[in-house]
């Protein structure tokens, strides 16, 4: 006997996720769980490790590099040893406070619609800022559309609401010019115009590009006479905290695949359209990154990467579209229309930085959003605030967060 159609009372023929949750509740009995003291021993055992990296990355950071860690901060005196772990503190405590934030807005989003998640996986790196960020894992299958969207949402409006005050926090309490000079005792003798002197035109110096939200922030709280120089921006850690939320909000935001963006605008737009956008975004995204091997001063480095970048672009391509000859058709169209825009345009850099997580959106993340069985459109408040963090991903994306010139 076939099981009753269920249809929901708008007479659409998808049936709503609240009658189709309970007849995939057989899922979570696939693989018993794990006692309840590994998962937490799990979760606080990580989280603890990428609060030690991104405290020693702080301690890096403020010195102004992203070199290895600081490890040489355990042979220094006691009071030394403070005092560096303190502006370690003063980066990596904020810093994970509002990727915490977004992970838990994540986290509570699904539990609120009855589905089961994860507590938050920290992922610690022994190098640059310290970690790769933080995952939640979905345990059961998402059922409609609505419910992508606000688990797409909660994570980074949630961490937005703590990385604006936190910025603000950090214009409105900036320490006196004079901060400086307890990190370059030699910039001293030039007092507060040290700058037209310890950085001759043409110097190259590590900086973090400053998006539009970051840069209207710093006009409406800062005193101007206290913003730090671009190039010692690294030695205000409750600065490089917001600014790096900013980044990683931003970078959630991307609307491509599965990221939080391409959950929320899968939202606003639906299965078909978010998919054609979201493939061309990503081609986009591919082209801009790989511009930048385009542009490299040396012919022989071009040459040199040549090999490897037609490589990359087969494999990250492929997922693109179906077929061999499709995908080398791509490969050589996408090579061609960079090579036509370095020589029209030779002032456009592109940044092949973002070459590496370009790979983890083609190959791990994916590009396509999958359908949910419950397609209904989007309530109108959720739309509008839908196009509000649209606008937020704009205000916070910088297309080169880090420079170096």
């Amino acid at each position: 006997m076939p099981f009753p159609t269920l249809l929901p009372p708008d007479g659409s023929p998808r049936p709503p996720a609240r009658l189709l949750r309970p007849f995939a509740r057989w899922q979570r009995f696939e693989r018993p769980e794990p006692p309840l003291w590994r998962t937490v021993l799990l979760h606080v055992g990580l989280f603890i490790i990428t609060l030690i990296t991104t405290t020693l990355a702080g301690v890096t950071l403020t010195r102004g590099a992203l070199d290895l860690l600081a490890l040489d901060v355990f042979t220094m005196p006691a009071p030394e040893r403070w005092v560096e772990l303190r502006r370690g503190l003063l980066f990596s405590l904020p810093f994970l406070g509002v990727l915490t934030v977004h992970e838990f807005g994540h986290y509570f989003m699904a539990r609120r619609h009855g589905i089961r998640t994860s507590l938050p996986y920290f992922i610690p790196m022994p190098l640059g800022i310290g970690t790769f960020g933080a995952v939640i894992r979905i345990k059961e299958k998402i059922f409609s559309r609505r419910e992508f969207f606000d688990v797409g949402i909660a994570g980074p409006l949630a961490g937005f609401l703590v990385a604006v005050p936190l910025l603000i926090y950090g214009f409105s309490h900036l320490p006196p010019p004079e901060h400086i000079f307890q990190m370059h005792p030699e910039y001293a003798r030039f007092g507060r115009n040290y700058a037209q002197f310890v950085y001759p035109p043409g110097n190259e110096a590590f900086t973090l590009s400053k998006p539009l939200l970051y840069q209207l922030l710093e006009n409406w709280f800062a005193d101007p006479a206290r913003v730090p120089h671009p190039n010692e921006l690294l030695h205000y850690p409750l600065l490089v905290a917001g600014l790096l939320s900013l980044f990683f909000t931003a970078l959630n935001l991307l609307p491509i695949g599965q990221l939080d963006g391409g959950h929320i605008l899968y939202g606003l737009l639906g299965f078909r359209r978010f998919n054609r956008i979201s493939a061309a975004l990503f081609l986009a995204f591919i082209f801009y990154a790989g511009l930048g091997l385009f542009t490299l001063q040396s012919s022989r480095e071009a040459w040199m990467y040549a090999p490897v970048y037609l490589l990359y672009l087969y494999i990250v391509l492929g997922r693109v579209l179906p077929g061999r000859r499709r995908t080398l058709l791509l490969v050589g169209s996408m090579v061609m229309a960079q090579l036509a825009v370095t020589l029209a345009l030779p002032a456009l850099k592109g940044n092949p930085g973002w070459l590496v997580f370009g790979l983890l959106l083609g190959r791990l993340a994916g590009i396509y959003h999958p359908p949910a069985p419950d397609e209904r459109p989007l309530t109108p408040g959720r739309q509008v605030l839908g196009w509000l963090m649209v606008v937020v991903f704009v205000l916070c994306f910088t297309p080169s967060p880090f420079q170096i010139g």
